[in-house]
């Protein structure tokens, strides 16, 4: 599902991540990591936000050679998603769901789930941390992603909302999309063996 060559991450002269060869077939990984340790700029390479040496390819999709392929099927969601404060939610949640040809039954049903529909209509300047937060991972789940990226998606959920996301997983996973979370909690999701992933030492270990 998800392979590395050769990749490298660097900031100047400082190498962040360096994974000469790795693979994930396709699950659900939790990917642990201590604070710094480069989760965060490891998800956004693999959802193609910054850039980066080597090669990242899922499905046997590169993302340098195939990118507009590539991101049709690889979502992502930030820990602490900022947008322009002068959009409307609904302005986000149509333009995901052109570029990545959602449904409006999908995006209803993801309005449904994640409990935006009562503010999704008003400036984004307006939102609470968790109603961004929700809108983020609402966007990550629309349209028809084989790989969904999840960096610290608790933060700022309510019990109601986490137990929504985990019903998400629970059913995507079932059909066949594949998840790399982050996160500095367990996240349990019910009927969905999560395998652990440690990135250490600028590298990511299988545990």
């Amino acid at each position: 599902m998800l392979h590395f060559t050769n990749f490298r991450k660097k900031f100047g002269e400082n190498i962040i991540v360096d994974i000469p060869s790795f693979q994930l077939r396709d699950g659900v990984y939790w990917l642990k990591g201590e604070n710094g340790s480069g989760k965060t700029t490891l998800l956004k390479a693999i959802a193609g936000l910054i850039p980066f040496s080597g090669t990242i390819s899922v499905n046997d999709i590169d993302i340098k050679r195939r990118r507009e392929d590539y991101k049709s099927i690889v979502n992502y969601a930030e820990a602490e998603p900022i947008y322009p404060g002068f959009l409307r939610g609904s302005d986000l949640v149509r333009f995901y769901s052109e570029t990545k040809k959602g449904t409006r039954e999908q995006v209803q049903a993801l309005s449904d789930v994640l409990g935006i529909g009562s503010y999704v209509d008003n400036m984004i300047g307006t939102y609470s941390s968790g109603m961004a937060k929700k809108l983020s991972l609402a966007l990550a789940f629309i349209g028809n992603p084989k790989l969904i990226l999840l960096d610290e998606p608790m933060i700022t959920l309510d019990s109601k909302s986490l137990a929504s996301l985990q019903e998400l997983i629970a059913e995507h996973s079932r059909k066949g999309v594949s998840f790399l979370v982050t996160s500095h909690q367990e996240l349990n999701v019910p009927g969905i063996t999560m395998s652990a992933l440690q990135l250490a030492n600028k590298t990511i270990l299988q545990v």
